[in-house]
């Protein structure tokens, strides 16, 4: 018999990516996704243009808060919960209310769903490493401090101890991912590699906060969705994991990679470091490998160079200029 999975975020990056990788094991696909305006729709569109053609795929474009999911949660057997309001930068100030909505006040709507439903076998909820902060060394679930640096990893955290509550509570099937960086094709155009390319194949100068040797756990989207669908394996409940990628590089030798593949000098305009940001984050993946043998398998280099041939191809997409 068939399995039945709700995507939701399904029109975003890493929901997309997940939902056709599910719809190619024989999964069916129930996405939702409200289309927020955090960019523009047109891109989220293109996210799922793949999806709408299998019959396997259906959408739900409502308001999570504002539908009822009762039934869809009674015929279900997997839940992967990665609509979120993203972005450091952009939590500050008058939108924070976005992020309290749309991260903490959805999951616990779903979470209410979910203690109702007879079918569901696991609920996998996309975290961050933002819910970390400021660390120096390694980053490991049992023994690093959480204490995030922005209002947006502060709402993550909220997330992890609003499942933990449910499981304490109601015993729910939950595992949460904490992601690294992901990067990739149909990344969103708010982040630095998407930023870089687009603008650098208008001949146009990038941005870069900070003197770009922050460093990060950069993670290609395939081995983030390799690690998403193994973790529906773990018998644990309330399980915590990072998925992060299997080195560390800093923005500036990124920009250089780039280069290479440009076959041009990229100028760079530098600003302030932003508030909320961190200097480095890298993952420790010794939980990762010893519950589901997560090891990542696309190098920095060759996923960047998927990611810049994805952009040339959609050209026109992304022709424009990002408000973050």
């Amino acid at each position: 018999m068939m399995k039945t999975a709700i995507v939701t975020g399904v029109a975003g990056f890493i929901g997309s990516s997940l939902a056709e990788r599910l719809l190619k094991n024989k999964f069916r696909v129930i996405g939702i996704d409200s289309f927020t305006k955090y960019y523009p729709k047109k891109i989220k569109q293109n996210n799922i243009k793949l999806l709408r053609k299998n019959r396997n795929f259906s959408l739900i474009t409502n308001d999570i808060l504002n539908t009822d999911l009762k039934q869809i949660f009674n015929k279900s057997n997997f839940l992967f919960h990665l609509a979120a309001q993203p972005g450091v930068r952009a939590s500050w100030g008058k939108d924070f209310g976005d992020y309290s909505r749309n991260n903490i006040q959805v999951t616990q709507r779903l979470l209410e769903y979910a203690k109702n439903s007879k079918t569901l076998k696991k609920i996998v909820l996309a975290s961050s490493s933002s819910v970390y902060g400021i660390q120096n060394g390694k980053m490991k679930e049992s023994s690093t401090n959480t204490e995030p640096v922005s209002p947006y990893g502060v709402s993550k955290l909220a997330v992890e101890h609003l499942a933990k509550a449910y499981v304490k509570n109601f015993d729910l099937p939950i595992v949460m991912l904490r992601y690294f960086t992901v990067y990739g094709p149909k990344q969103r155009p708010d982040m630095a590699f998407m930023k870089f390319i687009m603008r650098s194949l208008r001949n146009k100068p990038i941005t870069v906060y900070g003197d770009g040797n922050q460093k990060r756990s950069f993670t290609y989207i395939d081995d983030i969705v390799d690690g998403t669908i193994s973790s529906t394996e773990i018998s644990k409940n309330g399980e915590i994991i990072n998925l992060g990628g299997g080195q560390i590089n800093s923005i500036k030798k990124n920009i250089g990679i780039l280069e290479d593949l440009l076959g041009q000098e990229i100028k760079i305009i530098h600003k302030d470091f932003p508030e909320g940001d961190v200097n480095r984050t890298e993952a420790d993946m010794t939980k990762a490998k010893k519950l589901i043998g997560f090891k990542p398998k696309i190098s920095l280099k060759e996923g960047l160079e998927l990611q810049y041939e994805f952009v040339k191809e959609n050209k026109k997409l992304y022709n424009f200029n990002f408000h973050y």
